[in-house]
């Protein structure tokens, strides 16, 4: 599976963006997919996860202001994000899992190459 992340870029605190990544291949409704980021001098830490039923699951820093969702006919996993803040200023990177725990980025299998979020305060 190869991951295409897009969507990120310079943003007010308070607006909006939403990040796509686009798969390739036919088994994308096999994996479950998740949002991670990494901000300068920090860990890569999970953001959001959606199962291949559809599930999600949520960081509490992004807990009500970021939602997960797929579209599996298009091979594409989304992250709309609302209410933006200076701490959610990091690189976003997208990944895929074949297994049932979606918290830690060990248990990704495949990685997208990321895409900058900026928010200026």
């Amino acid at each position: 599976v190869q991951l295409q992340a897009s969507g990120g870029g310079l943003v007010q605190a308070g607006g909006s963006l939403r990040l796509s990544c686009a798969a390739s291949g036919r088994t994308f409704i096999r994996y479950a997919m998740g949002w991670f980021r990494q901000a300068p001098g920090k860990e890569r830490e999970f953001v959001a996860a959606i199962t291949s039923g559809g599930v999600t699951y949520y960081a509490d820093s992004v807990k009500g202001r970021f939602t997960v969702s797929r579209d599996n006919a298009r091979n594409t996993v989304y992250l709309q994000m609302n209410s933006l803040k200076p701490d959610d200023t990091a690189v976003y990177y997208c990944a895929a899992e074949s297994g049932t725990y979606y918290f830690s980025p060990a248990r990704y299998d495949y990685w997208g190459q990321g895409t900058l979020v900026t928010v200026s305060s």
